[in-house]
């Protein structure tokens, strides 16, 4: 039988699988708009996901990459940490780049910045509170390994 998993390991399975559908979706047409404008990075994409935040193929295979690392870290607490600040770190990079207009590689709308924003923001506020709940929680699987 399986131990529980951590929250912060139920997190960092649900950013994967969200990641996951997120590039998915931007490879699908009408899901994204002008899919007939879907370039390979920069600017030069005019394609829209949901009509609303700028996409690339490159930005799509990156959702694609983030999400099969965010269900491969979810094995364990320390890996799901690492995936969900580090990840957060990230994405608070873009959000700079993307304010700055430092990002040619990646086609960024003030929608893009924002979300940037709030999915650093968030993946790291996740990952340092649920990992520090769980460090200070007693561990219930103690018991489990001494039999």
């Amino acid at each position: 039988m399986r131990a529980p998993s951590a929250p912060i390991q139920t997190l960092a399975t649900f950013a994967g699988a969200t990641f996951l559908l997120v590039g998915i979706l931007g490879f699908i047409p009408g899901i994204t708009s002008r899919y007939e404008d879907l370039a390979f990075a920069g600017h030069d994409s005019r394609a829209q996901l949901l009509g609303i935040f700028q996409v690339s193929i490159l930005q799509n295979l990156v959702h694609l990459l983030f999400g099969v690392a965010g269900l491969g870290t979810a094995r364990s607490w320390a890996a799901a940490r690492t995936f969900l600040v580090g990840g957060g770190a990230f994405y608070l990079a873009l959000w700079l780049l993307g304010l700055v207009n430092g990002g040619d590689w990646i086609p960024v709308n003030t929608a893009d910045n924002w979300l940037h924003f709030a999915l650093g923001s968030g993946m790291i506020g996740l990952g340092l509170v649920t990992a520090r709940a769980f460090d200070q929680a007693p561990h219930q699987n103690d018991a489990a390994i001494t039999t």
